[in-house]
């Protein structure tokens, strides 16, 4: 049984290279007779780390073979079906699972956050994704506008796969100045975003004030690759402290980055979701839905740092405070939820094996 997998990979994302280990992994053990074969930006390179067949997803001609191939297709993980983006990526997600539809192949939405939409991203998925056999979502957020989006496609809360993730050996990490001599850290992980421009003062702030008031060391990591490395530079510069900037790192050594530190300052999702993963508390940046959703799913007790505040400088310099005070307490928190989102993260691979035995 040949499964065709969309999503956003080959781009060098570690987060979305964490989801793609994590799926393929837990294929092969589920599921040895499948041979999965993913759409990717780098076929070679994919096809070469994760041990499956690739395809390059720009080659339209080559995607449509790869759907008639197939027996079934699926969407995701991630934030694949929102037009924040672009409406052109949206375009190009949905109609891969329109056209599997109209091939008659089985289809499933995995792991996926819906939206933002627009109104005419609304129409997109409304019409473009009809007829999907299934589909699971990591909040519900999700879960309620995909099911009024697909009232015909029966949908799923889940989690996200990356809570599966088993971390190997990092290695050494006194070469990024993070070892035992350097405890305790903070490690952030910004993106550029639209929002990104506002939420530098409040960053250089909570920055700062964790070094100057708590002693806590804080270092960058670039977890998208050079446009990470870029942001985490202009936050850098907003800072009085002098915070360091960690190479670009590979996933195993961005995953021990992440579970040596005492605290977590994210952006991106799967900063965050790697740092729960590991009880590791944090303060989380939304900059899109999908991260409040993780937050309102999670239970979190610690409020958000955003940047539409008056009191900005203040505010930031409270969360700093409180994620340091208040650090047993949300390492607990996490740890208590940790095996119902193992649980509910399995649950996309089940869903995967009802599909393809249907």
């Amino acid at each position: 049984m040949r499964v065709l997998l969309s999503g956003y990979y080959g781009f060098g994302n570690l987060g979305d290279e964490a989801l793609l280990e994590v799926i393929v992994e837990r294929v092969k053990l589920r599921f040895p007779h499948v041979r999965l074969d993913v759409l990717s930006a780098t076929p070679q390179a994919t096809a070469q780390r994760f041990g499956v067949e690739a395809t390059q997803r720009w080659d339209m001609r080559d995607v449509r073979t790869a759907i008639a191939s197939a027996d079934a297709v699926v969407s995701g993980g991630g934030g694949l079906l929102q037009n924040a983006t672009s409406l052109r990526s949206l375009f190009y997600y949905a109609g891969i699972l329109r056209d599997a539809v109209r091939a008659g192949r089985k289809t499933m939405i995995f792991a996926q956050s819906i939206g933002p939409l627009d109104a005419l991203g609304t129409m997109f998925v409304r019409r473009l994704c009809r007829g999907v056999d299934r589909a699971t979502v990591r909040d519900e957020r999700s879960r309620a506008l995909l099911s009024s989006l697909l009232p015909g496609t029966p949908v799923e809360l889940t989690a996200d796969p990356v809570f599966l993730y088993e971390p190997t050996a990092g290695g050494d990490l006194t070469y990024e100045g993070l070892g035992e001599e350097s405890q305790p850290y903070a490690v952030v992980c910004v993106r550029e975003c639209a929002a990104l421009r506002a939420l530098i003062e409040p960053l250089a702030h909570a920055v700062d004030r964790l070094n100057e008031q708590n002693g806590i060391r804080v270092a960058f990591l670039p977890l998208g690759g050079a446009s990470d490395a870029a942001a985490s530079t202009r936050v850098i510069r907003a800072c009085k402290s002098a915070p360091v900037l960690l190479p670009e790192p590979s996933l195993p050594k961005a995953a021990a980055v992440l579970a040596s530190a005492r605290i977590v300052i994210g952006m991106r999702l799967h900063a965050l979701i790697l740092a729960a993963r590991a009880g590791v508390p944090f303060l989380a940046v939304p900059y899109d839905p999908k991260v409040d959703a993780l937050l309102d799913d999670l239970g979190y007790p610690l409020e958000p740092l955003r940047a539409a505040r008056r009191d900005g400088a203040a505010n930031a310099q409270a969360l700093a405070d409180a994620v340091v005070a208040r650090h047993d307490e949300l390492r607990a928190h996490l740890l208590e939820r940790l095996p119902k989102l193992r649980e509910l993260a399995e649950r996309n691979f089940e869903v995967l094996g009802e599909l393809l035995s249907s």
